[in-house]
């Protein structure tokens, strides 16, 4: 009789099991473990496994604890990504900054000039401002939804991949914020002004960010990267969903650099990463397209446990 194993850990819970371990690894390196806010973000981390372990552990198998399973990476890419807020403000402005600088040298070596800066100011456009600012928030639309669609579509095994697939992207993306943390254009430059920035959907998105952006969270851009991971993962299990995915990802990658969120720099970093991410979760656990609706044959995809 084969014993099954106390907890049942997936690719996805050793990936961030581990990115918390480095996380946690820095703070201890910084000296800063007695910070206040520093104190706060290592009691999440002990939240976060003790969350592992419920998944994980003997209650497995209930529904709710597999529900919860499925679903707590995204759960945890809020606390993650807020953390940045205090990681960096221990770095310091004038550090950031500086990184800042070499980013915009490197934007300026590659285009000419710095692009996210001078766009909507040399091509102001009320309609596009509209339509970019709120393709900003595709992203959660693509990274959040997909998986979601899958899961009642049926494809749930396709839903996780998606989720592994995300979180490979984000956390490449989230050691760089920790390594080398940049602020972007939209802290680095002033704002643009007139009717282009008094659209309602920029006022809306500048609204969000002054409550829930993360200083030193720009390079790569993490947005770009999880929603092409996400969007190159849906188009494996349903090309439909994909493409839909696609639309909107470009949507949002443009918008990024037009609305003075990130450097060309960044989302470029970000397709690259995101791109890779996938490259990566398809060479851990290849799958065969799942293309037919629910309820109709479909492939028989790799177990569970392996994303």
């Amino acid at each position: 009789m084969v014993r099954e194993p106390r907890l049942a850990l997936r690719g996805v819970d050793r990936l961030l099991l581990a990115y918390v371990g480095f996380v946690t690894a820095v703070i201890l390196f910084r000296g800063a473990i007695l910070e206040s806010g520093t104190v706060w973000l290592l009691i999440m981390h002990a939240w976060f496994a003790a969350l592992l372990f419920l998944c994980t552990g003997p209650g497995r198998r209930r529904r709710f604890g597999r529900l919860v399973h499925d679903l707590y990476p995204l759960i945890m890419l809020l606390p993650f990504y807020g953390a940045f807020g205090v990681l960096n403000a221990q770095v310091g402005w004038e550090r950031v900054l500086a990184n800042d600088r070499v980013v915009q040298a490197w934007e300026a070596g590659l285009f000419g000039s710095q692009v996210s800066y001078q766009w909507i100011r040399r091509s102001p456009s009320v309609f596009w401002s509209a339509l970019l600012h709120l393709a900003y928030f595709a992203y959660y639309a693509v990274v959040v939804l997909t998986p979601l669609v899958l899961a009642l579509r049926g494809q749930p095994d396709g839903a996780r991949r998606v989720i592994y697939t995300t979180m490979v992207a984000f956390v490449i993306c989230y050691v760089a914020f920790v390594l080398f943390p940049v602020a972007g254009p939209n802290y680095a430059f002033p704002h643009p002004t007139g009717p282009v920035r008094e659209v309602w959907s920029a006022r809306l998105v500048y609204g969000v960010l002054a409550q829930g952006s993360s200083f030193g969270a720009s390079f790569p851009s993490s947005h770009v990267a999880a929603a092409v991971a996400a969007t190159l993962a849906a188009l494996t299990h349903w090309r439909p969903l994909g493409w839909t995915c696609a639309v909107l990802t470009g949507l949002m990658a443009v918008g990024t650099v037009y609305c003075q969120m990130h450097y060309v720099i960044d989302a470029t970093a970000g397709l690259i990463v995101g791109v890779l991410a996938w490259a990566f979760a398809r060479m851990r656990a290849p799958v065969n397209p799942e293309m037919r609706p629910a309820g109709r044959r479909t492939c028989r995809s790799a177990p569970v446990g392996s994303a």
